[in-house]
């Protein structure tokens, strides 16, 4: 069996950013993802799908992601249900994101948000799960573009080519 999503679109607002009484935090945000087609008015319709992130990755989105910007979310189908006030069932279908990439630069300049490409991975609750934050490693390389080569030529011998 299978339940894997990935989704491209724009966020329709500021992702809202809370914590469960257990201290662990939980970002919700809503994508609006174009169908591959138009109506026949020749307008072109979006799906608004509701997305929810934790822990570490549901921080990173709520301190980088804003409205309008593109992004991709790759993650799980997940349907829950709860009784309301009128005691009525209510079912809810939601995407829970384990990995968020932002696809444009921050269009502000402000605040330093991530990177064009960049990454958000949520960590494996199991341990050994490989955690991007989107920033770079922690070393002294962290702001440095690794593909810059200040107009000097790259050597690069045969050997180093996969063909």
């Amino acid at each position: 069996m299978l339940n894997r999503v990935i989704l491209i679109g724009r966020l329709t607002k500021d992702p809202e950013l809370r914590y469960t009484p257990s201290g662990v935090a939980v970002t919700q945000f809503t994508l609006a993802v174009d169908r591959p087609f138009t109506s026949q008015g020749g307008e072109r319709e979006a799906d608004f799908l509701p997305i929810v992130t934790w822990r570490q990755l549901a921080e990173t989105c709520a301190n980088y992601l804003r409205k309008g910007r593109l992004t991709a979310v790759e993650g799980r189908v997940q349907v829950r249900n709860y009784e309301n006030n009128e005691g009525k069932r209510v079912y809810v279908t939601e995407i829970v994101a384990d990995n968020v990439r932002f696809l444009e630069s921050n269009r502000e300049g402000g605040n330093g948000g991530g990177n064009s490409g960049g990454a958000a991975r949520e960590e494996s609750p199991f341990g050994g799960g490989n955690s991007n934050s989107g920033r770079g490693n922690n070393n002294s390389r962290n702001n440095q573009d690794p593909f810059s080569d200040d107009g000097k030529p790259i050597d690069i011998s045969d050997d180093d080519l996969p063909f």
